[in-house]
């Protein structure tokens, strides 16, 4: 039997061909739009890369301790379930750090409630930090690091050198640096040193909070959300130091990340490096202007410029190139 093609026959032929062909040469372009997983009330995350995969840690059900969540590109999550149970609740503002250069563990620095206090009441908040064999935990407890404290993040410096930032409540948010022997133990004295000093800081409420540490070229950029974390208002800025005890110069460009279009209170986040070798900020923002804390999880990139000068871009709603 023989196959009689017309020119219309052709012509479709053709087109399923170059068509077939694109698509195998020129993939469609991996892209990214904030909210990400817009149905969690996600706040507060830190993340944390292992081999090819990124574990994501947020603040989301502050009354039983943490869930985490995994991805390949920084866009795409999946629940790996709960990897932290605390029953005394109140649980916001995780930090893990993962112990390549000693004992290859990973820790939790938590923020939590006394027992039998109010989850908002902030004296009697407290830092404690709990270990794991692995990234989705189970975490054990260790113990309490810091009372009248909340927001740790722990940095491990070039040296091995480890130091632990978060905020002390002794007279307002104040965030204090505290080097640390190994991930669970204190050595000497703490320093303040970043406290609400700018008008950014102070637009609704007195506030510098959520610490994280970058360092490039010999300098040390300690980045801080300031103004309080349910208004439109809170941002994102940071100040430098040539040590990461200080003292500390805030950058007269700040907040680096701010409110503007339909971005409405961006902040407390934490940094890493994509799939694509760059820096990108995992952070959140706020659904709306009113002062509540009704926030999603945003994603978007921060770099260097050649005068060292620390920028991050804000987006929501809009189609954005992915890592």
């Amino acid at each position: 039997m023989r196959l009689r093609v017309t020119a219309t026959h052709f012509t479709w032929l053709l087109a399923i061909s170059l068509s077939v062909g694109c698509a195998a040469q020129s993939p469609a372009s991996h892209t990214y739009k904030n909210p990400l997983m817009a149905n969690y009330g996600f706040a507060d995350p830190d993340c944390l890369k292992v081999g090819d995969t990124y574990y994501l840690y947020p603040t989301y059900d502050t009354t039983r301790g943490f869930d985490v969540f995994t991805s390949k590109d920084l866009v795409n999550w999946k629940s790996a379930g709960r990897c932290f149970t605390d029953a005394r609740g109140g649980d916001w503002a995780p930090d893990v750090f993962h112990n390549e250069r000693g004992d290859g563990k990973f820790y939790l620095y938590y923020t939590d409630s006394n027992p039998n206090s109010n989850p908002l009441d902030l004296s009697r908040k407290q830092i404690g930090v709990a270990v794991a064999n692995s990234p989705l935990g189970p975490f054990t407890d260790k113990g309490v690091l810091a009372e009248q404290a909340i927001d740790a993040h722990l940095f491990q410096n070039d040296d091995g050198k480890m130091y632990l930032y978060y905020v002390h409540f002794d007279d307002g948010f104040k965030i204090t640096a505290q080097q640390m022997r190994d991930p669970v133990t204190k050595q000497g004295e703490s320093v303040q040193v970043i406290w609400p000093t700018e008008d950014w800081e102070t637009r609704s409420g007195r506030v510098t909070e959520g610490p994280f540490m970058l360092k490039t070229n010999g300098t040390y950029y300690l980045m801080f959300s300031g103004s309080g974390a349910d208004s439109p208002n809170y941002g994102i800025g940071y100040a430098t130091s040539k040590s990461p005890m200080g003292p500390f110069k805030k950058y007269p460009g700040n907040p680096i990340a701010h409110r503007g279009g339909n971005v409405v209170g961006p902040g407390h986040h934490c940094v890493v490096t994509g799939p694509d070798g760059k820096l990108w900020m995992l952070y959140h923002q706020k659904w709306d202007d009113s002062t509540s804390y009704s926030r999603f999880l945003a994603l978007d990139p921060v770099w260097f410029d050649d005068q060292g000068i620390l920028h991050a871009r804000t987006t929501r709603d809009t189609v954005e190139p992915a890592p």
